[in-house]
């Protein structure tokens, strides 16, 4: 019944001509190239990646009443403060729109992925587009009435609902062009998301610095213009998506035959992958290795002002001894460490997903945390000795596993469940993700509060948070030992798996595109279109890249 009705529904919506962000209008004709398709992904991957360089926007937004100084009110009460026009913002209360980001990712990827293999890609890029520039404007009012509920409610949950549309699509759109480079595909697709912050951090500080003025620190009109630009370029990727037809295979591509450990010889459903162990483990390791870098990256900018201060440009003094000028030499410099944390994620995305065919998925992950573990217990010990470079050095590596952890997740998953609902169990466990989206972020930033309640130099406050993580890193080490492989009463049979194939919803549109009447010319896309995508994508990536290796520079004096 359910393939009668999955069938009938194809062909009614053939009956009519297909919208413009229907599904059929996205399946590549022949001769498209494929390679048209990374930088669409990555026009969305480099908006919404964005979210992680938010970071720069917590000081001056803490600041945003008293424009020099913070405006403290020590008997306003928290539901009091939501509403308040009088008082300025804890960091502590601005990282719960970055929690809201990974809370709101991760879950409406979890929802979302059923809806958008039928609805495809170019519809769910669209709608990401509306919810993440939408997000930014909603917070620009926000800042603008001085409420940081509508900051939450925009960037944090509508803009974190474009996070999730805009993170998936891609994936699985590059996963079905390159079956040939599954490690590289999976590199590319997320890349952009972690390159995001490296050209939006040191954007946003050139335009709070050009909008600032006695009266305001320039967020609410750096939103605005964020928000037009990111709708543009998310927008024209959107309308760049192709999908493959049904059974696509690139020409003389051979599969691979060959087996490593914990390699499934079949395929499990996504509603029996959930109830094993295997994919509890991995949640367990996704969960803990993103929670300890989430927490990193969402302090970053404020992280490296309060740990270094005036060191950072030749003076010997504290952030808050500095004179204002001074403060936005620091402020410039530490959005450059939150983009070079970003060319790092990015990196690491693209080589430990390629390095993890090499030495299996496992082994992978236990490069990640037992290095991960000295390189955090580490980094307090090079901020007490004042050596900047060497504890920026530790966070661009620990950086480079926390991108490679998010591009290596989704080939584990294939290798243990096999490739036929990868896509689905893949976003299922990306809750694992909204969860350490929580976890991450709350854990540095409140110990953070604590620390500075109790006393404790602003350069001295993260010191346990480091340990704390480095004990995270030590949990997700004992999940990864513990995987084992998915015994085989969990896969599918053959009459489940065949069934599951003929549910292929696009396969009658795909016949169709697919059919080249005998004689008829292939037209293959336009090399000057190839050129022309890349170029788009290239120079914001290039500049991006130019920025924050020249701004880094003060980093290693």
């Amino acid at each position: 019944m359910a393939s009668t009705i999955s069938t009938d529904s194809v062909l009614g919506s053939d009956l009519r001509a297909p919208g413009l962000l229907d599904r059929q209008r996205t399946i590549a004709r022949p001769g498209f190239n494929r390679w048209l398709v990374p930088p669409a992904a990555l026009a969305i991957h480099l908006s919404i990646g964005m979210a992680y360089g938010f970071s720069v926007f917590w000081l001056p937004l803490g600041r945003a009443i008293g424009i020099q100084q913070p405006v403290t009110c020590d008997s306003t009460g928290f539901l009091s403060l939501i509403t308040s026009t009088q008082c300025d913002w804890p960091v502590s209360m601005l990282g719960w729109t970055y929690t809201l980001f990974f809370v709101l990712l991760g879950s409406s990827a979890a929802l979302f992925g059923h809806w958008l293999e039928h609805a495809g890609p170019r519809r769910a890029g669209v709608v990401a587009a509306l919810c993440w520039s939408g997000g930014l404007f909603v917070s620009a009012l926000g800042v603008y009435l001085h409420q940081i509920w509508l900051i939450w409610l925009g960037s944090g949950v509508i803009g974190g609902i474009g996070l999730g549309l805009g993170y998936i699509s891609p994936v699985s759109t590059l996963i079905k062009w390159f079956p040939d480079r599954r490690g590289m595909a999976t590199g590319m697709a997320i890349m952009g998301f972690g390159g995001g912050a490296m050209i939006g951090a040191p954007l946003a500080d050139r335009l709070m610095n050009l909008f600032a003025g006695p009266t305001t620190v320039g967020v609410w009109q750096t939103f605005v213009v964020l928000g037009i630009l990111y709708f543009i370029a998310m927008m024209l990727g959107a309308f760049g998506y192709r999908v493959p037809p049904s059974g696509w295979q690139p020409a003389g591509y051979v599969p691979s035959n060959n087996n490593r450990r914990l390699m499934t010889s079949g395929h499990v459903h996504v509603n029996e992958a959930i109830k094993t162990p295997q994919f509890w483990l991995l949640w367990g390791v996704l969960c803990l290795n993103v929670s300890a870098g989430i927490g990193v990256i969402g302090m970053a900018s404020p992280m490296l002002q309060e740990v270094f201060g005036g060191r950072l440009i030749g003076v010997q003094a504290t952030l808050a001894e500095l004179a204002a000028d001074q403060r936005a030499q620091v402020a410039t410099i530490a959005a450059a460490f939150a983009g070079l944390l970003s060319l790092f994620n990015i990196g690491g995305r693209i080589m430990w997903a390629s390095f993890s065919d090499v030495i299996g998925r496992k082994m992978t992950y236990m490069v990640f945390f037992l290095l991960g573990i000295a390189l955090y217990v580490s980094a307090p010990l090079a901020g007490e000795a004042g050596r900047a470079a060497l504890f920026v050095a530790i966070f661009c590596v620990i950086l480079t596993m926390y991108g490679g952890g998010f591009s290596t997740i989704p080939a584990y998953l294939a290798d243990l469940f096999g490739t036929q609902h990868v896509g689905a169990i893949h976003g299922r466990l990306l809750t694992a993700w909204s969860v350490a989206g929580i976890v991450g972020p709350v854990v540095v930033n409140y110990i953070r509060e604590f620390q500075l309640a109790h006393g404790v130099p602003a350069n001295q406050a993260y010191n346990i948070t480091m340990y704390v993580l480095a004990a995270m890193l030590l949990g997700g080490l004992i999940c990864n030992l513990l995987v084992r492989p998915v015994k085989e009463h969990h896969y599918m049979s053959q009459e489940q798996l065949a069934a599951e194939r003929a549910r292929a919803h696009e396969q009658a549109a795909a016949e169709q595109v697919t059919a080249v009447p005998a004689g008829s010319t292939v037209v293959a896309s336009s090399p000057a279109l190839l050129i022309a995508a890349w170029t788009a994508v290239a120079i914001p990536l290039a500049w991006g890249i130019w920025i924050t290796l020249t701004k880094s520079l003060a980093l290693f004096r």
